[in-house]
């Protein structure tokens, strides 16, 4: 190779001395009193010298094509599969291009051959030449032995890793346990703060911390020892750098990004902290509200709390309107599809929580009951114990808590027994039915007297009764009666209801409900201590109903009654 290559170079200057004397035909010019101003590039490859560049082309100067030249022969001599002929000549307008496979290697413009004194077809070939006779040299220099050397090298340097990852793991080892044994001091002291900052857990949180520095280490070392490792290799030279280039992208997107939105991070910081300040204004009004240091006609002290809530959700909805369209990616059609996929979905899947919401709004400021009322939402009856935007809990006369959507608040009944307990009283009232052959005004007279002996019912107003209706069998009477407790008013109808048997079993007056019918063909009185058992069986009663038996046996069997007492009613049958 050695050989010849200086006769390429006699060839081309014979040939240069030809076509100079042939100037008769037109083809090439003189260009000798140039060549003594012209500055050339060289191309270097493997420290020979191959050609020169002598003028720039469109933006590149004769350094840059020359370097660039340079880089494409140095990642082609990587190519092991490497074929002489795969090395050719494409003409493209007024430049020939030397490409290897699909990859330029070169540019050659009818300036660099009038410069060189020849055709640019003539020196395309010459210089098409020239790199494949090079880079046949440079892949065949590479012998069996310097595979070899290449080759262990590379084992040898795997080891040194190797070495230096088993070196970092013992190293951690030790560290390791000197930090167990440090935290296990800190936690058999009793003052020790450690307790307090470092989270709870079943690990060492100190070991936890000493990983997270050994998994870093790892990953710098590998980052500054693969290029290393891959560099013996030919084929594996480009492994690193086009890793780099796969991370390095990314991250210099990402870099590049968040600098371009620094002006954007400026204005919702602005944006956060404006609403921060004001909701922290008017979250102080409302604490003073609440403490009765300010006071406002018409606007109820329970207000302040759900209205603050409702000021809040506000501003920091307009907030996020202002900073939507800050946020990067936020123009994008995906980003839009996304915020539409996921208002859509919420709009769906809230329906039922934003009329809770609305329901829960209107029974703030509408005030049917407030903590700690006696109220009755449909069949359950307790205390509200607690009142937000979505539910109301109500704690049951059996300590039973039961939350109660604020929906179903809206669309049922409500009965509030405490808004007028305390001026005006609240009512209870109970009935009970009574036959026709009892005068009504003694029937008043003893569920009066009931009332008036039970205890937490007001003397004033006093209690009163209605005749509600007059029924088949009986009449029913009602008893009402005020108290200003009606959290107790399980106990007072208890006791009221124990007066009222206690008072018409005295009186001997029974009381009839509409299950109950009261034939006087045997069957006991319902007063207690009247009570007399039949033991007769059906057939013998109708027997003795025929022959007139029936009336012996009650007149005998009838307790003499007490000077007056009123007689029991008897409904018809």
């Amino acid at each position: 190779m050695k050989i010849f290559r200086p006769s390429l170079i006699i060839v081309f200057i014979i040939c240069g001395l030809f076509s100079f004397s042939q100037e008769s035909t037109g083809k090439v010019n003189s260009t000798t009193g140039k060549d003594s101003t012209i500055q050339a590039g060289y191309v270097v490859f493997e420290n020979d010298t191959l050609f020169q560049i002598k003028t720039g082309l469109g933006p590149f100067t004769v350094d840059d094509r020359a370097k660039s030249i340079e880089e494409r022969l140095d990642d082609i001599s990587g190519d092991f599969e490497f074929s002489a002929d795969s090395i050719t000549i494409f003409e493209h307008g007024n430049l020939s291009l030397i490409q290897y496979k699909k990859s330029i290697i070169m540019s050659i413009s009818d300036e660099d051959a009038s410069l060189e004194g020849t055709t640019r077809k003539y020196l395309a070939d010459n210089y098409k030449e020239i790199i494949q006779a090079t880079l046949k040299e440079k892949i065949e220099d590479l012998s069996l032995k310097g595979w070899l050397i290449n080759i262990g090298l590379t084992l040898l340097t795997l080891v040194g890793l190797i070495a230096i990852f088993y070196a970092i793991n013992k190293f951690f080892k030790w560290i390791n346990k000197k930090l167990n044994e440090y935290q296990k001091k800190l936690k058999r002291k009793r003052k020790s703060l450690y307790r307090y900052i470092v989270p709870k857990g079943p690990d060492n949180f100190f070991i936890f911390l000493s990983n997270i520095v050994r998994y870093i280490i790892y990953l710098l070392i590998l980052l500054f020892y693969l290029p290393l490792l891959f560099s013996f290799l030919p084929w594996t030279r480009g492994i690193v750098q086009e890793f780099y280039m796969l991370v390095s992208d990314p991250v210099m997107y990402i870099v590049n990004g968040f600098i371009d939105f620094l002006p954007d991070l400026f204005f919702i910081i602005i944006i956060y902290f404006v609403a921060k300040y004001i909701v922290r204004v008017i979250t102080v009004i409302a604490e003073e509200y609440e403490n009765d240091n300010i006071s406002l006609k018409g606007f109820h002290k329970d207000w302040a709390k759900p209205t603050l809530n409702l000021l809040k959700i506000i501003i920091y909805a307009f907030a996020l309107i202002f900073i939507f369209p800050h946020i990067p990616g936020s123009n994008s059609p995906a980003f839009q599809g996304v915020s539409i996929f996921f208002g859509v979905l919420l709009s769906l899947g809230s329906t039922s929580a934003i009329s809770n919401v609305i329901a829960g709004v209107v029974i703030t400021y509408m005030r049917p009951f407030q903590i700690g009322d006696r109220v009755r939402v449909g069949e359950t009856i307790g205390d509200v114990i607690e009142k937000s935007l979505l539910v109301t809990k109500i704690r049951t006369l059996k300590n039973e808590d039961v939350t109660i959507p604020n929906a179903t608040i809206i669309n049922t009944h409500l009965w509030n027994f405490s808004k007028n307990a305390k001026d005006m009283g609240l009512i209870l009232y109970t009935s009970v039915t009574i036959g026709y052959d009892v005068p009504w005004d003694t029937v008043n007279k003893l569920l009066l007297r009931a009332a008036r002996s039970t205890t937490l019912i007001q003397k004033d107003p006093k209690p009163f009764v209605l005749q509600k209706s007059l029924d088949d069998y009986y009449v029913n009477y009602e008893i009402n009666a005020y108290t200003k407790q009606p959290k107790k008013m399980a106990l007072i109808y208890s006791e009221l209801h124990k007066n009222i048997l206690e008072s018409f079993n005295k009186a001997g007056i029974e009381i009839l409900s509409p299950q109950y019918n009261a034939v006087r063909d045997g069957n006991p009185s319902t007063i207690p201590g009247q009570n007399t058992v039949d033991n007769r069986n059906p057939v013998e009663k109708v027997i003795d109903k025929v022959t007139g038996k029936d009336n012996v046996t009650k007149t005998e069997s009838k307790p003499k009654s007490k000077p007056g007492a009123k007689p029991g009613a008897k409904p018809k049958a």
